[in-house]
């Protein structure tokens, strides 16, 4: 397993990239535009710990209250075999709330409600049961 990034909504990207680029000295590593989705993620990194992201996720428009809970979004890690991964905490009682359908993506929520994505290192063929999974509460 290898820790990926953690991420936070943030309501003013220019304000978020001054205090985390120029106030903390992180580097923008990369960005992408989703005009489709209506929302910019931009990657920061610590100079010393450039495997070790932080995503600043910018909602366009958006008026949504995010409070002291919403601006924390997931934490995320690469899976060697996500299926298993899913199965594995399936059989410890956890609910999979976005199942890893596509071969590639899965949510899961710990104890205390914090999301958790997971990522399939490459992409693996669709497999039952995932496949046809449907989504559980919230992530």
């Amino acid at each position: 397993m290898k820790y990926l990034h953690t991420m936070i909504r943030v309501r003013d990207i220019d304000a978020s990239l001054r205090f985390f680029c120029e106030g903390l000295g992180l580097k923008e590593m990369r960005r992408m535009e989703n005009a489709a989705g209506k929302f910019t993620l931009v990657f920061l990194a610590a100079p010393d710990s450039p495997e070790a992201e932080v995503e600043l996720t910018y909602n366009w428009a958006s008026t949504e209250d995010y409070g002291s809970a919403r601006n924390f979004g997931h934490l995320a890690f690469r899976v060697d075999d996500i299926y298993q991964t899913c199965a594995h905490l399936q059989s410890m009682g956890y609910t999979i709330n976005r199942p890893p359908r596509d071969g590639h993506m899965a949510f899961v929520r710990s104890p205390d409600l914090i999301s958790v994505e997971l990522l399939q290192d490459g992409h693996l063929p669709p497999q039952e049961p995932w496949a046809s999974m449907p989504n559980t509460g919230v992530w």
